[in-house]
């Protein structure tokens, strides 16, 4: 299974190097993920999850706005 993120499902995509002579040549770009262990808000358990930094922000936005969220059905979403 590839890392992904399960907030915002960024993950690796691919892309080219482009040189001054406009050669391509295949590059990697991967998305600022981080494994964290968070309290899940639904059932008070720590869960551990890929999370890129974005989608950590918006966790945040959704506690502050008192949206409901389950981490562990965003973790099984993603795979």
């Amino acid at each position: 299974m590839t890392k992904q993120c399960i907030v915002t499902g960024k993950r690796v995509i691919v892309g080219n190097n482009v040189s001054h002579s406009k050669r391509r040549t295949k590059r990697r770009l991967h998305p600022n993920l981080m494994k964290k262990t968070l309290v899940n808000p639904a059932t008070g358990r720590n869960v551990t999850v890929w999370i890129s930094t974005s989608g950590l922000r918006t966790l945040r936005k959704w506690n502050t706005e008192g949206k409901k969220y389950d981490l562990s059905e965003l973790k099984r979403q993603c795979a």
